[in-house]
């Protein structure tokens, strides 16, 4: 897959649309919305396709990608989809939660789209353009964020173009994700297990699976599980209820009002999610080789994503 010199920008109307589902057709990639953060699409049964995420990306070829389908008629399609995984579709899909499943053999992925591992991670996403999309294609559609690799996720269309244009074919623009941190991922090709927080509260898939989920064991078997991810140029500081002299200081909540920016002034954890990746570019643009410190996030529901992800962006650089 060769990508186009310049990247088209697509407007979520029928004719855009067509004209997406007639890029992943021939083998280019679509960047388009979610409720999480923008993906960048492309054919899951092409491998051409496929590898050209990887190299838009610079994206390590061992880290597996999430296929994105619009029901979860088309998920059994591609993965074996068992009691507990169709409890957890019933209450959250279409949402900002994916499930690692076995694949099945006559799926026809490439074995890009796994990474070599016998499960495929599936997503339904919510997002009126990401279903409009995937009704128009027709198809599987793999699709990581829609970023350099180990960079910030994107939550607008600018966003995508910062860091793409020229390297992919199209970006479906759909405004700004309204979720903002990626999808929870759990695995279920044994005991469900916690492979990645995310929109969805780990609360809530416990209370509909009536038990905890297990934490996940090493290896990298989802997206998102590398040490250093979602990162700033910048050095990034956690947990800073004082910064330094000289600190670029990111908020959250009313006792850090004082902040240059600010998650969420009233410490709204889904407005802080929603705000996460735009703060982050926002503070790297203004940062001008100062250390971005970021205020505490309580470890609870989305709080857990979200320090999930600065962990990340905080992570020595590989």
């Amino acid at each position: 897959m060769q990508a186009p010199n310049a990247t088209e920008r697509l407007l979520p109307t029928p004719e855009g649309l067509a004209r997406a589902a007639a890029l992943l057709a021939a083998g280019e990639l679509v960047a388009f919305p979610t409720e999480t953060v923008y993906g960048l699409g492309g054919d899951a049964r092409n491998g051409r396709a496929v590898a050209g995420i990887f190299a838009a990306k610079g994206r390590p070829a061992f880290n597996p990608l999430i296929v994105h389908v619009p029901d979860l008629d088309a998920a059994r399609a591609l993965a074996q989809v068992g009691p507990a995984a169709e409890r957890l579709a019933a209450a959250f899909w279409p949402g900002p939660l994916t499930l690692v499943l076995p694949v099945r053999p006559e799926a026809g992925l490439s074995p890009l789209v796994t990474a070599g591992l016998p499960t495929v991670g599936v997503r339904v996403p919510a997002h009126p353009v990401a279903q409009a999309m995937l009704r128009a294609f027709c198809g599987p559609v793999a699709a990581p964020s829609a970023n350099l690799s180990g960079r910030v996720s994107p939550t607008r269309a600018a966003h995508v173009m910062d860091g793409l244009s020229g390297r992919i074919g199209a970006v479906l623009d759909g405004g700004a994700c309204p979720v903002g941190v990626e999808s929870t991922i759990v695995g279920l090709s044994g005991d469900p297990t916690l492979l990645r927080p995310g929109g969805v509260p780990v609360e809530a898939l416990e209370d509909c699976l009536g038990a905890p989920l297990a934490a996940a064991g090493p290896g990298i078997v989802a997206p998102g599980q590398l040490a250093s991810h979602y990162a700033p140029g910048a050095a990034v500081r956690l947990n800073v209820t004082a910064p330094r002299p000289g600190e670029l200081w990111i908020g959250f909540g009313p006792e850090t009002l004082a902040a240059e920016l600010s998650l969420s002034p009233t410490g709204d954890l889904v407005e802080a999610a929603a705000n996460l990746f735009h703060i982050l570019r926002a503070a790297d643009a203004q940062a001008a080789g100062r250390v971005i410190a970021v205020a505490p996030v309580p470890m609870r529901g989305l709080g857990l994503a979200i320090n999930d992800r600065l962990a990340r962006a905080a992570a020595p650089r590989p």
